[in-house]
């Protein structure tokens, strides 16, 4: 795909989002979509994750993350533009 043609954003996911799988089902919903990056929890009991890809199946994920697996209760989702990388599938960044 065209690098011209690729999203890449950075999200901020704020309510109860640690401790209800939150990194292991936003991984496996960007891997469905087909969405490369990152996800990680943050000290102040946020997510964190860096999303790029194509520009359909970058705004189903920031969608999803507006609800989150069953257990989460999202509060809000901030989205930023940020740095393209080369990055190949969707990690889990632990501490």
């Amino acid at each position: 795909m065209d690098a011209d043609l690729l999203l890449h954003k950075r999200l901020l996911i704020f309510g109860r989002v640690q401790g209800v799988y939150y990194r292991v089902s936003t991984q496996e919903e960007a891997e469905k979509l087909g969405v490369r990056g990152w996800v990680k929890n943050r000290a102040d009991g946020s997510v964190e994750a860096e999303v790029h890809g194509s520009p359909g199946a970058v705004a189903a994920l920031i969608a999803w993350c507006q609800h989150g697996p069953p257990g989460a209760r999202v509060e809000r989702v901030e989205t930023s533009e940020c740095p393209a990388v080369d990055l190949s599938g969707f990690h889990i960044i632990r501490p």
